[in-house]
């Protein structure tokens, strides 16, 4: 059974964006009724119960009650699925391609971050729990280079923001830590949910490089990476952020 991890502590100086928030965005996340990411999360109940395809399958119809099955499954990805780096989002992909025998969603569309957060939701408040192993090694040191490399016009890496200066402010805003604990997010600046690998193209589009496409080996190295820093740290998807 799935422990609960513990907040953070002076053991553990690791803080989530949450820490950050004003006490109004803090509630909207913590309250369904207020949290607008809620609306993705019963679309994507709908989805898992559709039947699709030429099998006519639905998720359910493999994976039952997505409050058994999928408990836990978002604190472990991305992870290697036939040899292949993969985020959660490439891992409903495949099963919609190779199960229900209809085409991949594309990344950002309404229906796979329903998808998404539906499934992400099972996992709220447990640890996440990337496991390193030999095959998992590479892609961890790509990740880990792709945090610490200087790019775009601006010339920074993450870890220049999310470790070095993490805590000050950058007009006017508190620098995070860049733990992915909330994806996927409702983010106020969106006015949308949206996936960790949005968030990176962000950033990337905000030292003026040119962003890795959604899917890349390269984006999902780094999603890989960050998840791996923030380990043992609680699941909070599908959170709030401004």
């Amino acid at each position: 059974m799935l422990l609960y991890a513990a907040p953070s502590s002076a053991a553990d100086p690791r803080q989530s964006g949450y820490q950050l928030m004003s006490a109004e965005n803090k509630a909207m996340q913590d309250d369904p009724s207020l949290n607008p990411a809620t609306f993705a999360i019963l679309d994507g109940q709908s989805a898992w119960q559709e039947k699709l395809g030429s099998s006519n399958q639905a998720c359910a119809s493999c994976h039952g009650d997505a409050a058994k099955s999928m408990q836990g499954v978002a604190t472990r990805y991305p992870q290697l699925v036939d040899g292949k780096l993969m985020n959660l989002e490439g891992r409903i992909n495949q099963c919609r391609a190779e199960k229900q025998k209809v085409k991949p969603l594309p990344y950002e569309s309404k229906e796979l971050l329903s998808l998404l957060a539906y499934i992400s939701v099972q996992s709220k408040g447990m640890p996440i729990q990337i496991k390193a192993n030999p095959a998992t090694q590479p892609y961890l040191e790509a990740g880990k280079r792709h945090f610490n490399q200087r790019i775009g016009q601006l010339n920074l890496s993450c870890k220049q923001c999310h470790e070095e200066r993490a805590g000050e402010k950058l007009a006017g805003i508190p620098i995070p830590q860049a733990h992915p604990t909330a994806y996927p997010i409702y983010r106020i600046e969106w006015q949308s949910v949206g996936s960790l690998q949005r968030r990176l193209r962000n950033c990337m589009i905000g030292v003026r490089a040119e962003p890795y496409a959604y899917g890349s080996k390269e984006l999902t190295e780094l999603e890989l990476f960050l998840m791996m820093r923030a380990n043992g740290m609680p699941l909070e998807a599908p959170g709030v952020r401004p």
